[in-house]
């Protein structure tokens, strides 16, 4: 990555440090002011639009606005994307070698080029998914 400025990594630092989660630009905000670093709410956003373009983070379009998540590959063209739980909303960033594959699949086969840094994909995580499966033992009365 080219050079980076106190304020990039200092966003880019706490989105690292919260890897798991995608944070608002006010949840950022927040976390900056609190560990000490004096960084206004437009220059947060001036930051995550450079690292987004650099490929360090994931933009996650809302229906209440964005969030931002760290990627710890460097560049826009990786075999990576993210997962929404839609029962929990917990995001998780999923890293895959045989996405490639589909990617390559359904731009040969289907002429449809996907865009990996802005896919989100839906479902369940697998505790939500074990929270939904039917209980093993109750069965219903006749």
């Amino acid at each position: 990555m080219s050079y980076i400025t106190k304020q990039q990594q200092a966003v880019l630092h706490c989105l690292e440090q919260r890897a798991d989660e995608a944070l608002t630009a006010a949840e950022l905000a927040e976390d900056l002011h609190q560990a000490g670093e004096s960084v206004g709410l437009a220059t947060i956003y001036r930051q995550l639009e450079k690292l987004e373009h650099t490929g360090r983070i994931h933009k996650i379009r809302t229906g209440d606005g964005a969030c931002y998540q760290f990627c710890p590959h460097d560049g826009d063209d990786q075999d990576c994307l993210l997962l929404r739980c839609t029962a929990c909303g917990r995001i998780h960033h999923l890293e895959c070698s045989h996405l490639h594959q589909l990617y390559a699949h359904l731009e040969t086969e289907h002429n449809f080029r996907i865009d990996s840094r802005h896919t989100v994909l839906t479902g369940l995580c697998r505790d939500c998914a074990k929270k939904e499966a039917p209980s093993h033992g109750s069965k219903a009365s006749d």
